[in-house]
Protein backbone atom coordinates (compact mmCIF):
# COMPACT_ATOMS: atom_id res chain seq x y z
CA UNK A 1 0.00 0.00 0.00
CA UNK A 2 1.83 3.03 -0.93
CA UNK A 3 0.52 5.21 1.64
CA UNK A 4 2.80 3.21 3.77
CA UNK A 5 5.39 4.58 3.92
CA UNK A 6 7.28 4.75 3.91
CA UNK A 7 7.18 6.85 3.14
CA UNK A 8 7.18 7.12 3.54
CA UNK A 9 4.54 9.18 3.54
CA UNK A 10 2.78 10.99 5.92
CA UNK A 11 -0.37 10.76 4.51
CA UNK A 12 -3.79 11.78 4.27
CA UNK A 13 -5.79 14.81 3.75
CA UNK A 14 -6.48 17.94 5.52
CA UNK A 15 -10.56 17.34 5.73
CA UNK A 16 -10.07 13.66 6.48
CA UNK A 17 -11.32 12.20 10.02
CA UNK A 18 -8.68 10.54 11.59
CA UNK A 19 -6.07 12.87 10.22
CA UNK A 20 -4.01 15.63 12.08
CA UNK A 21 -2.59 18.12 11.00
CA UNK A 22 0.79 19.46 11.88
CA UNK A 23 1.63 23.23 11.84
CA UNK A 24 4.75 25.08 12.21
CA UNK A 25 5.92 28.72 11.63
CA UNK A 26 6.27 30.25 8.52
CA UNK A 27 6.24 33.83 6.57
CA UNK A 28 2.04 32.46 6.34
CA UNK A 29 0.24 32.17 9.39
CA UNK A 30 0.25 28.62 10.54
CA UNK A 31 1.57 27.17 7.76
CA UNK A 32 0.64 23.66 7.12
CA UNK A 33 3.84 21.36 6.54
CA UNK A 34 2.82 17.79 7.65
CA UNK A 35 0.04 15.32 8.23
CA UNK A 36 -0.29 11.87 10.14
CA UNK A 37 -2.80 9.71 10.37
CA UNK A 38 -3.39 9.22 14.16
CA UNK A 39 -5.30 6.29 16.27
CA UNK A 40 -8.38 6.67 18.86
CA UNK A 41 -7.02 4.21 20.90
CA UNK A 42 -4.32 5.14 23.74
CA UNK A 43 -2.36 1.55 24.17
CA UNK A 44 1.03 0.43 23.03
CA UNK A 45 0.58 -0.98 19.55
CA UNK A 46 1.14 -4.80 19.04
CA UNK A 47 2.13 -6.09 15.72
CA UNK A 48 -1.12 -7.74 15.06
CA UNK A 49 -3.32 -4.75 16.30
CA UNK A 50 -1.27 -2.82 13.93
CA UNK A 51 -1.46 -5.41 11.23
CA UNK A 52 -5.23 -5.29 11.55
CA UNK A 53 -5.62 -1.68 11.21
CA UNK A 54 -3.99 -1.23 8.26
CA UNK A 55 -5.64 -4.20 6.47
CA UNK A 56 -9.08 -3.15 7.65
CA UNK A 57 -8.37 0.54 6.50
CA UNK A 58 -7.15 -0.17 3.23
CA UNK A 59 -9.77 -2.45 2.14
CA UNK A 60 -12.64 -0.63 3.11
CA UNK A 61 -12.29 3.74 3.87
CA UNK A 62 -8.46 4.04 2.87
CA UNK A 63 -8.88 2.02 -0.55
CA UNK A 64 -11.41 4.71 -1.94
CA UNK A 65 -9.67 7.80 -0.58
CA UNK A 66 -5.80 6.35 -1.67
CA UNK A 67 -7.04 4.92 -5.06
CA UNK A 68 -7.99 8.10 -6.04
CA UNK A 69 -4.98 9.83 -4.59
CA UNK A 70 -3.04 7.22 -6.67
CA UNK A 71 -4.80 7.79 -9.78
CA UNK A 72 -5.12 10.42 -12.70
CA UNK A 73 -8.45 11.28 -10.78
CA UNK A 74 -9.59 15.50 -10.44
CA UNK A 75 -11.47 14.26 -7.07
CA UNK A 76 -8.52 15.11 -5.01
CA UNK A 77 -7.88 18.14 -3.05
CA UNK A 78 -4.63 20.44 -2.93
CA UNK A 79 -3.20 18.27 0.22
CA UNK A 80 -3.75 14.96 -1.71
CA UNK A 81 -2.72 16.11 -4.44
CA UNK A 82 0.56 17.53 -3.21
CA UNK A 83 0.73 13.69 -1.63
CA UNK A 84 0.47 11.93 -5.14
CA UNK A 85 3.18 13.95 -6.31
CA UNK A 86 5.47 13.41 -3.51
CA UNK A 87 4.70 9.80 -3.86
CA UNK A 88 5.19 9.86 -8.07
CA UNK A 89 8.89 11.94 -7.30
CA UNK A 90 9.24 8.87 -5.58
CA UNK A 91 8.70 6.04 -7.92
CA UNK A 92 10.33 8.16 -10.40
CA UNK A 93 13.55 8.23 -8.77
CA UNK A 94 13.38 4.85 -8.45
CA UNK A 95 12.28 4.05 -12.06
CA UNK A 96 15.24 6.40 -13.21
CA UNK A 97 18.50 4.49 -11.16
CA UNK A 98 16.69 1.42 -13.15
CA UNK A 99 17.00 2.85 -15.90
CA UNK A 100 20.43 4.05 -15.96
CA UNK A 101 21.31 0.44 -15.10
CA UNK A 102 19.34 -0.93 -17.63
CA UNK A 103 19.62 -4.64 -16.68
CA UNK A 104 15.66 -4.67 -15.35
CA UNK A 105 14.68 -7.05 -18.16
CA UNK A 106 14.03 -10.57 -17.64
CA UNK A 107 14.99 -10.35 -13.99
CA UNK A 108 12.55 -10.62 -11.12
CA UNK A 109 11.55 -8.73 -9.00
CA UNK A 110 9.43 -8.71 -5.65
CA UNK A 111 7.43 -5.38 -5.18
CA UNK A 112 5.94 -5.65 -1.23
CA UNK A 113 3.18 -3.58 -0.29
CA UNK A 114 2.38 -2.54 -4.04
CA UNK A 115 -0.44 -0.46 -3.78
CA UNK A 116 -2.54 -0.38 -6.98
CA UNK A 117 0.88 -1.30 -8.96
CA UNK A 118 2.37 2.48 -8.60
CA UNK A 119 5.60 1.02 -8.75
CA UNK A 120 5.33 -2.55 -10.20
CA UNK A 121 3.28 -1.78 -13.46
CA UNK A 122 6.21 0.36 -15.23
CA UNK A 123 8.91 -2.09 -13.60
CA UNK A 124 7.05 -4.66 -15.84
CA UNK A 125 6.75 -2.54 -18.85
CA UNK A 126 10.44 -2.17 -18.54
CA UNK A 127 10.61 -6.26 -19.38
CA UNK A 128 11.27 -7.77 -15.31
CA UNK A 129 9.07 -10.29 -14.01
CA UNK A 130 7.26 -8.89 -10.83
CA UNK A 131 6.11 -11.07 -7.96
CA UNK A 132 3.52 -7.71 -6.31
CA UNK A 133 1.89 -7.94 -3.00
CA UNK A 134 -0.40 -5.99 -0.63
CA UNK A 135 -2.12 -6.49 2.56
CA UNK A 136 -5.04 -5.06 1.16
CA UNK A 137 -7.03 -7.47 -0.93
CA UNK A 138 -8.72 -4.15 -2.07
CA UNK A 139 -5.31 -2.76 -3.66
CA UNK A 140 -4.19 -5.88 -4.93
CA UNK A 141 -7.04 -6.75 -7.06
CA UNK A 142 -7.28 -3.20 -8.21
CA UNK A 143 -3.26 -3.38 -8.86
CA UNK A 144 -3.96 -6.26 -11.01
CA UNK A 145 -7.46 -4.98 -12.88
CA UNK A 146 -5.14 -1.70 -13.83
CA UNK A 147 -2.02 -4.38 -15.48
CA UNK A 148 -4.73 -6.30 -17.21
CA UNK A 149 -6.34 -2.88 -19.00
CA UNK A 150 -2.45 -2.29 -20.26
CA UNK A 151 -2.38 -6.02 -21.75
CA UNK A 152 0.48 -6.47 -19.16
CA UNK A 153 1.29 -10.67 -18.59
CA UNK A 154 4.48 -10.47 -16.54
CA UNK A 155 3.34 -9.44 -13.69
CA UNK A 156 1.48 -11.03 -10.60
CA UNK A 157 -0.69 -9.70 -8.08
CA UNK A 158 -1.87 -11.10 -4.62
CA UNK A 159 -2.38 -10.47 -1.23
CA UNK A 160 -0.19 -11.33 1.43
CA UNK A 161 1.53 -9.61 4.50
CA UNK A 162 5.05 -8.27 4.18
CA UNK A 163 6.26 -11.14 6.77
CA UNK A 164 4.35 -13.80 4.99
CA UNK A 165 6.25 -12.96 1.34
CA UNK A 166 8.93 -15.90 0.80
CA UNK A 167 10.97 -16.49 -2.31
CA UNK A 168 14.09 -15.08 -4.18
CA UNK A 169 14.45 -12.32 -6.78
CA UNK A 170 16.95 -10.22 -7.76
CA UNK A 171 15.12 -7.23 -7.01
CA UNK A 172 13.06 -6.76 -4.16
CA UNK A 173 11.33 -3.22 -3.18
CA UNK A 174 9.28 -1.23 -0.52
CA UNK A 175 8.33 1.95 -0.84
CA UNK A 176 5.67 3.92 1.51
CA UNK A 177 5.12 1.06 3.75
CA UNK A 178 7.61 1.07 6.51
CA UNK A 179 5.23 3.75 8.13
CA UNK A 180 2.92 1.50 9.72
CA UNK A 181 5.92 -0.51 11.34
CA UNK A 182 6.81 0.49 14.98
CA UNK A 183 10.30 0.60 15.88
CA UNK A 184 11.00 -2.43 17.05
CA UNK A 185 9.87 -4.31 14.11
CA UNK A 186 11.66 -2.45 11.74
CA UNK A 187 15.05 -3.96 11.70
CA UNK A 188 13.24 -7.04 12.04
CA UNK A 189 11.52 -6.07 8.54
CA UNK A 190 14.04 -5.04 6.53
CA UNK A 191 16.06 -7.77 7.89
CA UNK A 192 13.39 -10.13 6.17
CA UNK A 193 13.30 -7.63 2.94
CA UNK A 194 17.09 -8.25 2.56
CA UNK A 195 16.40 -11.80 2.63
CA UNK A 196 14.29 -12.30 -0.14
CA UNK A 197 16.93 -10.36 -2.48
CA UNK A 198 19.75 -12.30 -4.30
CA UNK A 199 21.15 -9.00 -5.37
CA UNK A 200 19.32 -5.22 -4.17
CA UNK A 201 16.66 -4.02 -1.97
CA UNK A 202 14.90 -0.32 -2.07
CA UNK A 203 13.41 0.73 0.84
CA UNK A 204 11.82 3.86 1.53
CA UNK A 205 10.73 5.32 5.46
CA UNK A 206 9.59 8.25 6.64
CA UNK A 207 12.69 9.78 8.49
CA UNK A 208 13.12 10.17 12.50
CA UNK A 209 14.26 13.81 12.64
CA UNK A 210 13.69 16.10 15.37
CA UNK A 211 11.86 18.49 13.27
CA UNK A 212 9.25 15.78 12.25
CA UNK A 213 9.00 14.39 15.41
CA UNK A 214 8.18 17.96 16.89
CA UNK A 215 5.37 17.71 13.93
CA UNK A 216 4.23 14.41 15.25
CA UNK A 217 3.78 15.38 18.62
CA UNK A 218 1.97 18.00 18.06
CA UNK A 219 -0.07 16.62 15.89
CA UNK A 220 -0.90 14.36 18.59
CA UNK A 221 -2.67 17.08 20.24
CA UNK A 222 -5.53 17.47 17.86
CA UNK A 223 -6.39 14.12 17.42
CA UNK A 224 -8.85 13.32 14.95
CA UNK A 225 -12.55 12.20 15.52
CA UNK A 226 -12.20 8.82 14.12
CA UNK A 227 -9.04 6.05 13.97
CA UNK A 228 -7.19 5.31 10.57
CA UNK A 229 -3.65 3.88 11.69
CA UNK A 230 -1.11 5.03 13.19
CA UNK A 231 1.98 6.41 11.88
CA UNK A 232 6.04 5.92 12.66
CA UNK A 233 8.91 7.49 11.90
CA UNK A 234 12.56 5.84 11.75
CA UNK A 235 15.76 6.17 12.40
CA UNK A 236 17.72 5.93 9.02
CA UNK A 237 20.96 4.26 11.12
CA UNK A 238 18.44 1.59 12.38
CA UNK A 239 17.56 0.96 8.92
CA UNK A 240 21.26 1.29 7.67
CA UNK A 241 22.34 -1.45 10.15
CA UNK A 242 19.55 -3.76 9.45
CA UNK A 243 20.76 -3.43 5.90
CA UNK A 244 24.50 -4.28 7.05
CA UNK A 245 23.70 -7.56 9.40
CA UNK A 246 21.52 -8.76 6.45
CA UNK A 247 24.90 -8.30 3.71
CA UNK A 248 23.95 -5.10 2.13
CA UNK A 249 25.71 -1.97 1.39
CA UNK A 250 23.55 1.48 0.32
CA UNK A 251 24.67 2.23 -2.98
CA UNK A 252 22.64 5.28 -3.53
CA UNK A 253 20.11 7.26 -1.59
CA UNK A 254 17.71 10.12 -2.22
CA UNK A 255 15.33 12.59 -0.08
CA UNK A 256 11.74 14.15 -1.44
CA UNK A 257 10.31 16.16 0.72
CA UNK A 258 6.97 18.23 -0.61
CA UNK A 259 4.34 20.06 1.76
CA UNK A 260 2.64 17.01 2.87
CA UNK A 261 5.23 13.92 2.20
CA UNK A 262 8.28 12.91 3.23
CA UNK A 263 10.42 10.09 2.28
CA UNK A 264 13.82 8.68 2.84
CA UNK A 265 14.76 6.56 -0.22
CA UNK A 266 17.81 3.73 -0.13
CA UNK A 267 19.12 1.27 -2.25
CA UNK A 268 21.68 -1.07 -1.14
CA UNK A 269 23.26 -4.03 -3.25
CA UNK A 270 24.41 -7.55 -1.46
CA UNK A 271 28.47 -7.48 -0.63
Amino acid sequence: MKIYSTAALLIATAQTPGITAFLAPSNTHNSLVSIFPTSATTTLFSAVDDKTEVREYFNNEGFNRWNKIYSDSDEVNKVQLDIRNGHDQTIQKILNWIREDGDIAGKTVCDCGCGVGSLAIPLAQMGATVSASDISDAMATEAAARAKAMGIANAQFYTSDLESVTGKYDTVTCVDVAIHYPTEKMAEMVGHLCSLAEDRVLISFAPKTWYYELLKKIGELFPGPSKTTRAYLHEEEVVRRAMERAGFKVTREEMTGTSFYFSRLLEARRV
